[in-house]
């Protein structure tokens, strides 16, 4: 009888296990300001900012905002110390926005303090 209880407990705990990771990535991240396409237009021209494409860079070549750095998210993490500056605003850019969100989240990990994404990424860009 007490083996079913034990297999019961773990099945919740994988559901819940599962259910954490869903939410995790969708619910934008702490600190991260979330931005419109229409709101991104107005920051391109504030040359105190950074601007990141987090795409590929065969995404990037096809279709990219002038002004943006690409810096493809697989190698965010070894790259951004060295190409970004720390103390000033990162506006992060993908596709539709997942990997936007996730690179936002990676450079707020690793000490970036203002850090922006950009929701519905290129997808959205007019």
């Amino acid at each position: 009888m007490k083996e079913g209880l034990g297999l019961e407990y773990l099945n919740y705990l994988v559901i819940a296990l599962f259910l954490f990771f869903i939410i995790n990535r969708i619910i934008p991240a702490k600190g991260v300001r979330q931005i419109s396409t229409s709101d991104l237009k107005n920051e391109l021209k504030d040359k105190n900012k950074q601007f990141v494409d987090v795409r590929t860079p065969g995404e990037f070549k096809g279709n990219s905002i002038r002004g943006f750095k690409n810096l493809p998210i697989h190698q965010l993490a070894q790259k951004a110390e060295k190409e970004l500056t720390k103390d000033k605003e990162v506006i992060v850019i993908c596709q539709s926005g997942m990997r936007s969100q996730k690179a936002s989240k990676m450079l707020k990990k690793l000490g970036f303090t203002k850090v922006t994404n950009v929701k519905g990424g290129m997808s959205a860009w007019r």
